[in-house]
């Protein structure tokens, strides 16, 4: 077994947050990881959630084998006294707020990775972990929608006083959690959403994107590749279906191959099955509707006197 410093027992902790409506996904998730992790290393995926149905736990368990270890972590008490105060924002769920409180409800971890469920790894997930944070709080890929995006680079930049082309995806993260608790990232994240409440279009990575600014180091797309016409950046080691097309709902979805790869070995492979053929015009219609709105209320938040930038200032 490698040596990893500040890994108990040489332990890679590897983290996701779900519900019970995205079990599903978040299997396939796990699956792709287990298939192409190293097998050099012992890596434990622990899932944060609020309540998870046992069946579905048995379900996403079954991927356990030698070498990976599969908890469900049940943080509602953690979270009760400020949980009313996450929103569901378009297709941003609450669930995803969670990953705020890993350094302080696990405080035995130095360093771990964060991923969300809408998304397939294609890489050696130990590789990521041996990303050298040269003192940085997070590593993160690009947000590749805002940077290529005029409005969404002027929400960036004029609502929240970040650099567009520095705004990261936080949806796969390699966290020092001795610099997060560090710089209290934590105790600022609950003291700016108890204060105030701020208009936003991507809840808690406005706030990672804010409070870290200037001490993240931007990863190459190929680990946090969205599905866009943009070149990959090394080799495609992630895939994540960040925007509002996914590949269990839409044919047309760049990468979606990668998806229905684990998908079709996944238990709830008829269930995704159902699920996308539910999926009907109207929805989609709906989900067209959605993205414009969003990008109508990037202008108005750019425009508005109440936020980041005119309450706190510029980092």
């Amino acid at each position: 077994m490698i040596d990893l410093y500040g890994i108990p027992d040489g332990e890679i902790p590897i983290f996701f947050t779900t519900d019970d409506n995205y079990i599903p996904f978040l299997d396939v998730a796990v699956s792709s990881l287990i298939r192409n992790a190293s097998e050099d290393y012992r890596y434990r995926i622990i899932i944060l959630n609020t309540g998870i149905r046992q069946e579905n736990i048995d379900l996403v368990k079954r991927n356990e084998r030698e070498g990976f270890t599969v908890d469900f972590v049940d943080i509602s008490e953690q979270v009760k006294d400020i949980q009313s105060r996450f929103k569901n924002v378009y297709h941003f769920s609450v669930v995803t707020y969670y990953r705020l409180f890993i350094a302080s409800m696990f405080p035995q971890y130095k360093k771990i990775i964060y991923l969300d469920c809408d998304l397939v790894v294609l890489g050696d997930i130990s590789k990521l972990y041996h990303t050298d944070l040269n003192g940085n709080i997070f590593a993160a890929g690009p947000e590749m929608f805002v940077q290529s995006t005029p409005e969404f680079r002027r929400y960036a930049e004029v609502a929240l006083g970040v650099d567009p082309d520095g705004y990261i995806n936080a949806g796969v993260l390699v966290v020092d959690l001795e610099q997060f608790r560090k710089h209290k990232i934590e105790e600022k994240f609950i003291e700016l959403i108890t204060r105030y409440d701020f208009d936003l279009l991507d809840p808690d990575q406005a706030y990672l994107n804010y409070l870290c600014d200037g001490r993240i180091l931007t990863l190459r797309n190929g680990w946090n590749k969205e599905p866009m016409p943009i070149p990959c950046e090394g080799d495609l080691n992630i895939v994540h279906y960040a925007l509002y097309k996914k590949p269990w709902q839409y044919d047309d979805v760049m990468y979606g191959e990668y998806f229905w790869k684990y998908a079709e070995t996944s238990p709830y492979y008829e269930e995704i099955l159902r699920r996308k053929a539910a999926f009907s015009d109207e929805d989609r219609a709906e989900r067209a509707a959605m993205a414009r709105e969003i990008l109508e209320h990037g202008i108005k938040i750019a425009e508005s006197d109440y936020t980041f930038v005119t309450k706190l200032g510029r980092k």
